[in-house]
């Protein structure tokens, strides 16, 4: 008869979270304050691309940040918190996207423009050059703004764009082409004028 002899396995190795992320989601009011502060202009940003207008970007960017909070505990650390929040930001929006569409079918209310600040450090022309990009996404219909912005920005693919929107697949396919086709043709009378 055979005997192996039993290694101790190794433990199974656990991602590191930073310790602000972690003192956050055990309840830290502090460390949650610090790390909702330093969100804040990706949140706003991330808001601003996925909804037309900025009557409701703060609103939206608010709710966000608190649902970041509050699902501090299920990140586990796999991967960048930069992308597990943008998940849970676009998410966010969507659900407030669909909270208003129900309010606008029951009551039309016009709202007023108002710009988004600048970010915290943020450059004069860095800030222009996100409000022109704001401007070109406006035009777009909204389901062919949200495929490009979850596509471009929160970098999913096609089928996890397909889930997130619950939208077939080669719709999603057919969003991203019509949008493509849109801003190009949007930004080639500016690269005109920059270029001549």
């Amino acid at each position: 008869m055979l005997s192996v002899a039993l290694r101790p396995s190794a433990p199974a190795r656990l991602p590191a979270i930073d310790p602000l992320v972690a003192a956050a989601a055990q309840g830290d009011r502090a460390a949650a304050g610090e790390l909702a502060r330093r969100l804040v202009p990706r949140v706003r940003n991330l808001v601003r691309y996925l909804v037309r207008g900025d009557q409701d970007v703060e609103d939206i960017a608010q709710e966000a940040l608190v649902a970041l909070l509050r699902g501090l505990p299920s990140y586990r650390g796999e991967g960048e918190l930069h992308s597990w929040a943008d998940r849970v930001v676009a998410r966010a929006t969507f659900a407030w996207l669909r909270h208003r569409r129900g309010e606008q079918a029951r009551s039309s209310a016009a709202a007023g423009l108002h710009a988004v600040p600048t970010d915290e450090g943020t450059r004069p022309d860095e800030y222009l050059r996100r409000r022109r990009l704001v401007r070109h996404l406006d035009a777009l219909p909204l389901e062919q703004r949200h495929a490009l912005v979850l596509h471009h920005v929160l970098e999913l693919t096609v089928p996890e764009i397909a889930r997130e929107l619950a939208t077939p697949e080669e719709t999603v396919r057919s969003r991203l082409r019509l949008a493509r086709q849109r801003l190009r043709e949007s930004l080639a009378p500016s690269l005109d004028k920059e270029v001549g």
